[in-house]
């Protein structure tokens, strides 16, 4: 017999309310990932925690992108674009790419190195992996798209720890490779 534990009586019952539902998005923690696209000026870019893989043969992945957002026409029109996992260390670039200090297309690649993917995606060097996606569909529902797209190219880095969103703001998930090296007393060259 399983037990239903009812929710307490200050909980929020309002159907169609987006701050509430926002809020409540909050508490599931979700990966860091900065998706990229464009190229030359042109280079633009987002924070997302809506990254989720929908299939491994073939691989693709998918993620929600507001309609408003000036990343989506460029995507659209690029039709490729990376998704780049961030680690620990990476803090800096999720809040450049999200716009935390007013930056802006091309702006938001600063201060990071980059590489190119062979569908042309900007790859974050350093990243705990790097994909290399094209634009297999575009679903427009509501306030956003679902992008899907097909991996043509997987880049690992180490594996470090990694950064989550949960409640408002950044965390950290696991070690970084130095800390694994001076916490079990190794010495690293």
């Amino acid at each position: 017999m399983s037990v239903v534990t009812p929710f307490p009586k200050t909980a929020s019952r309002i159907h169609d309310d987006p701050p509430s539902f926002r809020q409540a998005f909050r508490h599931l923690a979700g990966g860091v990932s900065v998706i990229t696209t464009g190229h030359g000026d042109e280079r633009t870019g987002l924070t997302a925690t809506s990254v989720s893989s929908l299939s491994a043969e073939p691989p693709t992945l998918m993620f929600g992108l507001n309609l408003s957002s000036s990343s989506f026409p460029v995507l659209a029109r690029n039709r490729s674009f990376g998704v780049n996992f961030l680690n620990a260390a990476q803090k800096q670039v999720a809040d450049r790419f999200a716009g935390r200090n007013g930056e802006k297309g091309a702006a938001r690649y600063a201060e990071a190195e980059w590489t190119s993917g062979i569908a042309g995606a900007p790859l974050l060097v350093g990243a705990l992996a790097a994909l290399d996606c094209e634009v297999e569909e575009i679903i427009e529902r509501h306030s956003h798209a679902i992008i899907i797209g097909r991996v043509r190219d997987v880049r690992l880095g180490d594996n470090d720890a990694a950064l989550v969103y949960w409640r408002g703001d950044y965390e950290r998930l696991g070690w970084m490779t130095e800390e694994v090296g001076t916490a079990l007393g190794l010495r690293t060259f």
